[in-house]
């Protein structure tokens, strides 16, 4: 699976805390294997995001990603719930 890094995850996750990026790349390597396993708790959106999907980080912190297609996928976003006002 090719997961793309949009502009705005990489200067989001620049700003994330050490011990939520090192939840992250588990949760990422765990992604890769199977983007919907339980662990992941994955969602699709709705309303204005109805397009995208989100996983959890942990309980605070989320990623939001778009399927592009089998193969590939964006990760726009990542941060808390506030994020959801950013896209």
């Amino acid at each position: 699976m090719q997961i793309i890094y949009s502009p705005q995850f990489e200067k989001e996750y620049k700003r994330l805390p050490e011990n939520i990026k090192i939840k992250a790349e588990k949760k990422e390597k765990i992604f890769r294997s199977n983007p919907f396993d339980s662990r992941l708790k994955t969602h699709k959106l709705s309303g204005r995001l109805f397009e995208l999907w989100a996983f959890s980080v942990d309980n605070r912190y989320r990623i939001i990603f778009e399927l592009k297609n089998e193969k590939t996928v964006i990760f726009h976003i990542v941060g808390d719930h506030s994020i959801y006002n950013k896209l």
